[in-house]
């Protein structure tokens, strides 16, 4: 059985459009992540692993949304609105990577899967928003494109808490391993 190697941190979406009080899409939880996210972070800088951020960002003619307006699912993270700006509490540093994307998954019409190869990274940390879209998409992908996948129980949040819990039941069950936070601290240290 193969083992997981290199490691990248994935910090999924976490943008002002689902993290501020109020937002369009606010995640319950969302805010609490954030302290665990910094957590990892500075242990990742510390250990030289890549840290990769996504953003959703969408025209405002509405032209890449997809079938995402076809349920409830609200205007959001519209280029050129503050909703579609990174939290300030987590904004990227210097040497980290950034994927703009239009859809839930940051593999899909982006250029990580390239990126991930190129740092000859095999393990994916995912860490942000919403654990039942974006988290759980992005973690599929992976899965299906070889990737090892490592979600921080602490480090993510979903659109409703039930959602939350059943995105993270299935993520375990045949997407990759749940894990709390202190466990991934330790297997990084």
């Amino acid at each position: 059985m193969a083992t997981m190697g290199e490691k990248a941190i994935l910090v999924i979406d976490m943008q002002r459009d689902f993290i501020d009080k109020g937002a369009p899409i606010e995640c319950p939880g969302g805010r609490e992540c954030i302290a665990p996210i910094q957590r990892l972070l500075t242990l990742a800088r510390q250990k030289r692993l890549p840290v990769i951020y996504t953003q959703e960002a969408h025209r405002a003619e509405k032209i890449d949304f997809g079938r995402e307006l076809d349920g409830e699912e609200p205007m959001h993270c519209v280029e050129g609105t503050p909703g579609v700006d990174i939290i300030p509490d987590l904004a990227p540093q210097p040497g980290d990577f950034s994927i703009i994307k239009r859809r839930y998954s940051a593999f899909f019409a982006t250029d990580l899967d390239l990126l991930l190869r190129g740092l000859e990274v095999d393990t994916l940390i995912l860490t942000g928003v919403a654990t039942d879209v974006c988290v759980r998409a992005t973690a599929q992908d992976a899965q299906q494109l070889n990737y090892w996948v490592i979600v921080p129980e602490e480090c993510v949040a979903g659109t409703s808490v039930e959602q939350h819990r059943a995105a993270l039941s299935n993520i375990a069950y045949i997407l990759g391993r749940v894990l709390p936070l202190d466990e991934i601290v330790s297997m990084l240290e």
